[in-house]
């Protein structure tokens, strides 16, 4: 038996976050507490919508987020709860009921990388920016131990776009560093397939979410003609898993599929997605959706206890000034569990402990 309670917190981008989408200068999150009634531990999860992307109603969460405080307080399980329309919430309670049941601060699953005996491979991200600076952060990455590095594209000019990745591959070859696009929908579907085209010429692994979502015709036809395999990202946003997962799957028939468990309704509806792909030989990767650390922790958590083939996108972490101090620490490309560091709440939330 819980009392549930939630903190909401602001966290402010060390620089500006920019997609072809938008610009974030924040992202306000929601931290769901469950404490014990007897023993008065706490156990965390985290609401981290994202306006414009989340199906997350970002003006009623609060309100929703109380609804389920109280019931939980009031002896509910998570199972008893009603989330619809509010897949970050359920993200939240899902993980901190997951760690409740470990009863153990912020242990969801206990795995070798929890143990901080196996690191989480994982890529290198480059923002939207001037195409110098892009240029620069990549070669950056590169000389930080990142062999995958994932650029932002959709926003410059498309010349521009490309003119620096040929600057790049000059320096990296296909052998020594994998490139990973995320268009976030930027492209049109007419001249989609062209542009991918042209990409092509710098040796690309993949591209996420090249056309807007919920044209599942011209993705489809994308998808079987792209000389780029294409990655689904926002695409699966607001879909069923269990009633349209395996429908949209079949029909568009992409080489991969990207898994935010913020923004798809938390772990068991991405373990879903993860058997659809695998049932229809369909590559995946977890990817984090600009959580905090501690919402980034239950990503990192639950991926770890999968059978990963390539690197995740889960370095998001250093994005914030605010953020919650933890034991996760990118080294050399990849995310680890340092256990002799630990989770320091009060120091950014006002809290006495």
């Amino acid at each position: 038996m819980f009392v549930a309670s939630y903190i909401k917190h602001q966290l402010q981008f060390v620089k500006p976050a920019k997609t072809s989408r938008n610009t974030m200068q924040t992202h306000t999150v929601y931290y769901v507490v469950l404490t014990g009634k007897t023993e008065r531990k706490s156990y965390w999860g985290e609401a981290a919508p994202l306006p414009g992307l989340s199906v997350d109603d970002v003006t009623q969460i609060e309100n929703k987020i109380n609804e389920c405080c109280v019931a939980v307080t009031n002896g509910y399980n998570f199972n008893m709860l009603d989330f619809s329309g509010f897949p970050s919430v359920q993200f939240a309670f899902e993980t901190a009921f997951l760690a409740a049941q470990h009863q153990e601060d912020f242990l969801l699953y206990d795995t070798p990388f929890y143990r901080n005996q196996q690191p989480i491979a994982i890529n290198g991200l480059v923002w939207m920016n001037e195409k110098e600076t892009m240029l620069q952060e990549a070669i950056q990455k590169a000389q930080q131990g990142f062999d995958t590095i994932k650029f932002k594209v959709g926003a410059l000019d498309f010349d521009e776009e490309c003119r620096m990745l040929e600057a790049f591959r000059k320096q990296f070859n296909a052998f020594n560093i994998t490139i990973r696009l995320d268009a976030n929908g930027a492209f049109l579907a007419a001249d989609a397939l062209e542009k991918l085209r042209e990409l092509s010429r710098f040796d690309i692994h993949s591209i996420e979410q090249p056309i807007k979502p919920k044209q599942w015709d011209a993705m489809q036809e994308l998808c079987a003609k792209t000389p780029i395999a294409i990655a689904l990202d926002e695409e699966l946003i607001g879909v069923d898993v269990k009633a349209d997962g395996q429908r949209l799957l079949q029909h568009i028939k992409p080489q991969h599929i990207i898994l935010k468990p913020t923004l798809l309704g938390g772990l068991s509806n991405s373990e879903a997605w993860v058997k659809l792909a695998q049932q229809n030989n369909i590559g995946w990767w977890a990817t984090s959706a600009l959580e905090s650390n501690i919402g980034l922790n239950a990503i990192a958590q639950w991926t770890a206890t999968q059978h990963l083939q390539v690197p995740q996108g889960l370095g998001t972490g250093s994005l914030y000034t605010k953020n919650i101090p933890s034991p996760l620490v990118v080294s050399n490309g990849k995310l680890v569990y340092d256990v002799s560091k630990g989770w320091v709440l009060g120091e950014v939330l006002n809290l006495n402990f």
